[in-house]
């Protein structure tokens, strides 16, 4: 027994989270719904995830700050990030209309009655502005705004930054060491990942995989195409501006997905991208402990993806033809509620309602999709997070020099 166990952790942690996330897609398929005993499991892998990763984003964000050598190193590599965030998320609501229109699956969807309470309003841009800013910061941490942390988190950098070398060193050293002992708290909840990761892909299987089908299915798959279209526009992107090859890229980056997939959410995956990015791809510190933290909050291209697919297919259901304008509109809304949506599971599906009503559209539609949601949540994720280290390896690239030839690709196998 002691020799299988040993051949079992001789296999890299990918490998086995592969593993079990295939005999939990076969455990969903072979007993369905009775197979939901083994929800708390996965739920419990999700909340230990999210309580490290709030400490983890404050204290990486504030270390990477302060391994830049100046404000005005700061200012460049966040403009740089912030452009290519809003560009991508713009070219994901777009790539959503252009296949919902072309593959039209809300033409012919039977919209049942179903019960709604009131969403709420889209908020507008103030309102967005004037709630990233934290009023109590402790609250911000026990409430787990990720936007409100890592906005105070970049204050206390440039302020630190500012500061004599005499002060700066001790507190830069101070935080960089409360990283370390969170990145080591994330790599012991992490050996229970293979286990807890099937489980959560076996009960997703268990409870929506007869829901697939007709015009849900159709929708998915329309989803799909436009979130597969999007990875092919990033590697390419990549490929051209950093000569990093795809396969190379994905190979060590596979970790996160499976993550991604299993959790679908932003915030729990991002304690595992910070590992990979550090661990695999070698990626400077500075750059990705202020890039990643940022773009689990701010960058949401899977997520808009889904929003515009949501909204056309509401559309189409209900005969609705949009105009140019409204066309332009809903790029505008969608690039505003993406950034408001939140990195835990399920966030994404109030926006969604939320972009739906926006437009006077009926959101019973957005509800039935709903009931599907996890199963369209997992690209979400898995695009959202591929994006943030796509951006990682292009400003790592432009602004330290970065490249993967430099690697010693026999001690990552190691």
């Amino acid at each position: 027994m002691m020799h299988i166990f040993k051949k079992y952790y001789k296999i890299s942690l990918s490998n086995r989270i592969l593993i079990w996330m295939f005999l939990g897609a076969l455990a969903g398929i072979l007993w369905g719904n009775k197979i939901l005993f083994l929800k708390p499991l996965g739920d419990m892998f999700i909340d230990l995830l999210i309580m490290a990763a709030i400490p983890l984003v404050f204290f990486n964000l504030v270390a990477g700050l302060l391994s830049m050598e100046s404000i005005k190193t700061l200012g460049g590599v966040g403009l740089k990030v912030m452009g290519y965030y809003i560009t991508t998320t713009v070219i994901a609501i777009v790539l959503g209309i252009v296949f919902t229109s072309i593959i039209k699956p809300g033409i012919g969807f039977k919209v049942k009655e179903v019960s709604v309470g009131k969403i709420g309003e889209v908020p507008d841009i103030v309102e967005i502005l004037m709630n990233m800013y934290p009023k109590n910061i402790f609250k911000s941490f026990t409430d787990g705004n990720l936007i409100q942390i890592v906005v105070f988190g970049v204050l206390l950098g440039i302020a630190i930054l500012s500061m004599k070398r005499e002060y700066k060193e001790p507190l830069k050293n101070g935080f960089e060491l409360i990283a370390k002992a969170m990145q080591k708290l994330i790599g012991l909840i992490m050996k229970i990942a293979p286990l807890c990761l099937g489980a959560l892909i076996a009960v997703t299987i268990g409870e929506y995989g007869a829901k697939v089908l007709g015009s849900v299915a159709k929708f998915i798959g329309t989803v799909g195409a436009a979130q597969i279209v999007m990875v092919i526009f990033y590697m390419i992107l990549m490929l051209v501006l950093t000569k990093t090859s795809p396969l190379w890229f994905l190979k060590k980056t596979k970790e996160l997905y499976a993550t991604t997939i299993a959790t679908t959410s932003s915030l729990a995956s991002l304690t595992v991208a910070l590992d990979v990015a550090d661990n695999k791809l070698k990626l400077p510190q500075s750059i990705f402990n202020f890039t990643l933290p940022l773009g689990a909050q701010f960058n949401k291209d899977g997520t808009s993806i889904m929003l515009s697919t949501i909204l056309i297919f509401t559309a189409q259901a209900v005969g609705w033809e949009i105009s140019f304008s409204e066309m332009i509109q809903i790029i505008l809304v969608g690039l505003l509620l993406s950034e408001g949506s939140t990195g835990i599971p399920g966030g994404g599906f109030v926006i969604a309602t939320m972009f739906v009503q926006a437009f006077g559209l009926p959101i019973e539609v957005a509800v039935i999709v709903g009931g599907i949601y996890r199963i369209i949540d997992m690209g979400n994720t898995t695009v959202n997070c591929m994006s943030d280290m796509v951006a990682t390896v292009i400003i790592s690239k432009y602004e330290m020099g970065w490249q993967a030839e430099d690697i010693d690709f026999e001690k990552i196998e190691r």
